[in-house]
């Protein structure tokens, strides 16, 4: 296939959609108004920054710092856990007021919709106007927005950063400038750096087989990506096949906590069904129906194929959004049926098992259990711990929400600085503060040589002086020095007190702090 051929195909197959964008929407939601220049705010997640105002991002504030880091650069930063709920039902009315002008809307995440664009571009007269009233409408309901229109979901979301509309056919060209980040994973992200392919182009280059061979599937779906096209070859549903799961009930509900409860067993039901096609979907419809014939339904997407996680997550926050209009009010008799319709149907890319997976049936029931707990408390409520690589004693243990890949931090790698065995028993939620005395009263300080200038006398922890009767260390740890955001020199020294406690202490920037205590 010659060059002209391949950019010829990619434009036929690829449609045009239009990706509707409010900037800081988890901020948004958590303030409940936009942001103003003095609301110095950021909204966090697992530890790190997920959105930040844009006064907070005058500051030097940006998406994936540690909050450490941010703190540092912002002395008044105002932080906020994230709250998906209160995203997903105050986003609500904006997909009503958009979904007035174009049918088949699509919500990505709260905050970002997307809907085809040819249908709703002839009827308005063009795409320039139709992005036009896109952005009225949801200005109207109260938010600034930006629209961008591309070939495919991925150009499109990028062109809605900068208010573009891509011409039809250059969705490969727009996107070649940017970082390969923007199309994969943090993992085959850092790979591809690191072997000099640093943007979307240079990764599109590569010949699809030589790829398929090297990167495996996900670098098969970002390679996709890259060139302008979908992730994946989308599929023709099979004929009179139904693949829509259903749950009616036999009585009424007016309050949305049953639905979310049963919400978790019906995306089980609907991922058997597209399994047993051999199918997997990137889009589902969540549809509610009241006694009394109302519906309601609306789409949500997914970048990936949409795991019985994913979709019990959308079907919660949805019902969340609806929980307060008339749906569920008694004048409609409650709701006594819901159901969850997939689209954009693709090959289901399966799951390899491994002599060492043990008793399926076992993990499956713990998986189920697990999944209802996520489908009422969130995603990431529930979390797996293991030991990790690390200096620090909290570094050492990782906790990741069910079902998500472990991070790759090898514990048997070289760990300068690490402390040698044992590790600490306890290790507190956040390092307390004390002062580490020599036998003048003043504050022992550890030279660049990692030596103790003098010897520890006292300890003065939160409830007292303590006498120390023993000491080991210091140990040193430098981390990224490269980076200046998050540059970071720590001394570590064990001290043993006139009570009996042997404890973990550690010092940066001249100030002492308790890491942990042993059992003795």
């Amino acid at each position: 296939m010659t060059a002209r051929q391949e950019s010829s195909d990619i434009a036929v197959a690829v449609p045009r959609v239009l990706v509707g964008w409010i900037p800081d929407w988890p901020v948004v939601a958590i303030l409940g108004r936009e942001p103003g220049p003095q609301d110095l705010a950021v909204v966090t997640e697992r530890g790190r920054i997920l959105a930040a105002s844009e006064a907070a991002r005058h500051g030097g504030v940006r998406r994936g710092q540690k909050l450490r880091s941010a703190q540092a650069l912002v002395a008044d930063l105002v932080m906020h856990e994230r709250d998906a709920d209160a995203e997903a039902k105050l986003f609500e009315p904006v997909a009503d007021a958009v979904a007035e002008l174009a049918a088949h809307l699509e919500v990505l995440r709260p905050g970002m919709l997307a809907l085809p664009a040819p249908g709703a571009a002839r009827f308005h007269g063009g795409e320039d106007v139709l992005a036009e009233k896109v952005v009225d409408a949801v200005e109207a309901a109260g938010h600034p927005c930006r629209v961008g229109i591309a070939d495919g979901l991925l150009a499109g979301q990028l062109a809605a950063r900068a208010g573009l509309v891509v011409p039809p056919g250059q969705a490969a060209r727009f996107l070649a400038p940017f970082p390969v980040a923007e199309l994969a994973d943090g993992k085959l992200a850092d790979l591809l750096n690191r072997l000099g392919l640093v943007t979307v182009g240079q990764f599109a280059a590569l010949p699809a087989a030589s790829v398929a061979d090297r990167f495996g599937q996900a670098g098969v779906a970002a390679h996709r990506l890259a060139r302008g096209l979908g992730a994946r070859p989308v599929v023709a549903r099979p004929p009179g096949a139904d693949l829509t799961a259903e749950q009616r009930f036999e009585q009424p509900f007016t309050v949305m906590e049953p639905l979310v409860f049963a919400a978790r067993a019906l995306a089980e039901r609907l991922h058997e069904g597209l399994a047993g096609a051999g199918l997997a979907c990137e889009r589902v419809e969540v549809e509610v129906e009241c006694a009394d014939g109302t519906t309601a339904s609306r789409a949500w997407r997914h970048e990936g194929v949409l795991s019985v996680g994913a979709v019990a997550e959308r079907v919660r926050w949805q019902l969340q959004a609806w929980q307060h209009r008339q749906l569920f009010a008694e004048a409609n008799g409650g709701v006594v049926a819901l159901r969850l319709v997939p689209d954009g149907l693709v090959r289901d890319p399966g799951r390899q098992l491994s002599l060492a997976d043990g008793d399926q049936e076992a993990t499956e029931r713990v998986e189920r259990a697990v999944a209802r707990v996520q489908a009422l408390l969130g995603h990431g409520a529930p979390v797996t711990a293991r030991l990790a690589g690390g200096r620090a004693p909290a570094d050492r243990v990782v906790r990741t929400p069910w079902g998500d890949a472990h991070q790759e931090r090898r514990a048997d790698g070289p760990w300068p600085g690490r402390l040698p065995a044992p590790s600490p028993s306890h290790v507190p939620a956040a390092p307390t503060r004390v002062r580490l005395l020599d036998e003048t009263g003043r504050d022992v300080e550890v030279t660049a040589r990692a030596e103790a200038r003098s010897a520890p006398a006292r300890l003065v922890l939160p409830g007292g002086a303590v006498e120390v009767t023993g000491w080991a260390g210091p140990w040193p740890e430098q981390e990224r020095w490269w980076d200046p955001d998050e540059a970071r020199r720590t001394a570590r020294m064990q001290v043993v007190v006139a009570d009996g406690r042997a404890l973990l202490l550690a010092v940066t920037g001249g100030r002492w702090h308790l890491e942990g205590d042993y059992d003795t």
